[in-house]
């Protein structure tokens, strides 16, 4: 089937053709209730179905004859390490750390909190986890004590893994006392605390609950996989909000499994056998899904990357990866690539490595900017592969299928709705929008396999954040269009759009208009609020290293706006930083810069690269007395 007969089948009768994408899974028992629909509209998928996802992404492969090829490359630049696991070898590893968690009462239902580096033992546990009916929830090792101990306290965890430490490029952070402080923060407390002990830096067990992985380890016995109800959770993974409590986002076993496999084949193109590397974190929803478990259960062998893109130990890492381990295709956002392109804009340690192992390169994660798109099509002559999704549906929304056809790309499009979803706009008002006319991003009820179908204890949360506004729609808090073509563009986050003057403008359509001068490595527009017209603009540029005339630079900037969007933007001021502030995910903290610029107070989130940037920004805003500061 091609795109358009997979696209209509999927909407026309999505439980005939889930069913059949489900019949490729080993299943205990195949599932008979392919979809039940509350009352509003919630679908749970092959909820009496029964399997083990571990059995599907490890002992099922060996069951196959694939037991001799590598399941998981480990590749560490900041610890000089590589280390190959076959199938046989993971499903070992695997085994035996369920074994380790049973011993410590671990069972089906219980939750287990992972706090961990990118090592293969973060991989294993998720898999461990899965392997005993546990649920697993990863926190990114880059949270402080309190947002790890609101995180605790939100999911009652029985056991937290950790590890004595992670590395950040040359840096070495020392993991346990944050998970001691944190513990101490808590009002739940975990029965015990389990400590992967590193060589860069040991942790001392001095608490009652605390016990040493490696000795639990030598002591255990292998566990086999327990059968497993479709509808049964496989992991909470909480969304990295900056403000409020978090929002723990639940994922179900059948319909994950499902929706995994089906888009290893129709959106990446990839066979068993065959090297996948998603460049995230298992900290973040791409590394649940894309370095864990989708590559394992297509079959295909899957990199988990200890580095960066820059400085471990230059801007050649990525392509050193994948030549050393002949990568088909990579998956990164698109800020891994910008930090490449202001390193090595002309590409040239690329040049040193054999790159013809790679066939497609796959963003996300982040609105991908024209200029980065541009520059990698130029610089690297391969398909350039902007897909659109978000922690809560766990795989793709809406890509560019090249396991089903092949579309010409769009740059600042991620092309067109993947089967299982109905993409819609619609005004505030409800009503449909037609083409070319920004609105709300919607997925009509219900949603396809592999999304949230709950928040982890606030089942309420979940309707009014996500169906109460549209009913019958799933709001994905997205602005957009779609084109003539039904090509999907995304602009921004629905609370980046601004009212200047009574004009609704994107702050997504401004930057990329910002990005496209020639000088901008990346850029950040933001709304600040002014007296004559309600809101403005403001841009904030980081710009190529060496060779520019800063003088005119705010000057051609404004007028580009202008010219692009019209005297209406009212673009003004332009700040040239030396970067902007991020999450370690990559995601532009626009809030807090709106904070700043309207001088209010805000909290700095645990999960920020370099708190030290907003001060620099906050001093330059107050130097060229931007919004508040006027």
């Amino acid at each position: 089937m091609n795109y358009r007969a997979e696209l209509t089948a999927s909407l026309a009768d999505p439980s005939a053709f889930w069913q059949l994408q489900a019949q490729k899974l080993a299943w205990y028992k195949s599932p008979q209730t392919i979809l039940l629909q509350d009352d509003n509209g919630i679908a749970t998928w092959f909820g009496d179905g029964e399997l083990n996802t571990s059995y599907l992404a490890l002992d099922y492969h060996i069951e196959q004859g694939r037991g001799a090829q590598t399941a998981l490359i480990y590749d560490s630049p900041v610890t000089a390490t590589v280390k190959w696991f076959s199938y046989v070898e993971l499903r070992d590893a695997v085994a035996l750390c369920a074994g380790m968690l049973a011993a410590l009462g671990v069972q089906k239902g219980d939750l287990v909190l992972l706090y961990m580096p990118m090592v293969p033992e973060a991989a294993i546990a998720m898999l461990a986890c899965a392997r005993l009916g546990a649920i697993h929830s990863v926190v990114f090792g880059g949270f402080a004590a309190h947002e790890l101990a609101v995180r605790i306290d939100d999911a009652a965890p029985k056991v937290i893994l950790t590890a004595s430490c992670g590395i950040e490029v040359e840096r070495v952070l020392p993991y346990k006392p944050i998970v001691d402080k944190a513990i101490e923060l808590a009002q739940h407390k975990p029965h015990y605390c389990v400590v992967l002990q590193r060589p860069q830096c040991e942790a001392e067990l001095t608490n009652e609950c605390d016990r040493d992985w490696a000795q639990l380890l030598s002591i255990a016995q292998p566990a086999a996989p327990v059968h497993l109800r479709g509808s049964d959770p496989l992991y909470v993974l909480y969304t990295s909000g900056t403000t409020g409590k978090p929002k723990g986002i639940v994922r179900d076993n059948g319909g994950h499994a499902v929706a995994m496999l089906y888009s290893m084949r129709a959106i990446y193109g990839m066979s068993a056998g065959e090297v996948f590397w998603a460049a995230s974190d298992v900290g973040w929803v791409v590394g649940h899904s894309y370095i864990v478990y989708a590559p394992l259960l297509a079959g295909c062998t899957t990199v988990l990357y200890e580095g960066k893109p820059v400085r471990t130990p230059d801007a050649g890492a990525f392509w050193r990866v994948v030549e050393q381990h002949k990568v088909k295709a990579l998956f990164a956002a698109p800020t891994g690539f910008r930090a490449i392109r202001k390193e090595d804009p002309d590409a040239l340690l690329a040049q040193r490595y054999n790159l013809t192992s790679l066939q497609n390169l796959f963003l996300a994660g982040e609105r991908l900017d024209p200029p980065t798109y541009e520059w990698l099509r130029e610089k690297f002559q391969r398909p350039v592969l902007d897909h659109w999704w978000q922690t809560e549906s766990g795989w793709p929304m809406v890509a560019n299928p090249i396991g089903l056809e092949i579309f010409p790309t769009k740059a600042g499009s991620s092309t067109k709705p993947v089967p299982g979803f109905d993409i819609r706009i619609l005004d505030d008002n409800g009503v449909e929008l037609g083409a070319n006319e920004q609105g709300n991003i919607v997925a009509k009820l219900p949603l396809p396999p592999g999304c949230l179908p709950t928040i982890w204890n606030n089942h309420e949360r979940f309707i009014a954040g996500y169906l109460q506004r549209f009913p019958g729609y799933y709001l994905c808090g997205d602005g957009g269009y779609k084109d003539d073509d039904g090509y999907l563009f995304v602009m921004g986050r629905i609370d980046d759009v601004i009212n200047v003057a009574g004009h609704r403008l994107s702050t997504g359509e401004i930057e990329e208009v910002v990005a496209a001068h020639s000088a901008v490595v990346e850029c950040a527009v933001i709304g600040i609020n002014d007296e004559l017209r309600g809101q403005v603009p403001l841009a904030l540029a980081v710009l190529k290293s060496g060779g520019i005339d800063e003088s005119n630079f705010e000057k051609q900037v404004v007028e580009l706006v202008r010219s692009e969007v019209g005297a209406l933007a009212n673009l003004k001021q332009v700040i040239v930083v030396k970067r902007l502030p991020k999450t370690r995910s990559g995601k532009i903290l626009r809030a807090v810069l709106r904070a700043i610029a309207d001088d209010r107070e805000y909290t700095v989130p645990s999960t920020i690269d370099d708190p030290a940037v907003l001060e620099e920004i906050e001093i330059e805003m107050r130097r060229r007395k931007v919004g508040a500061f006027a």
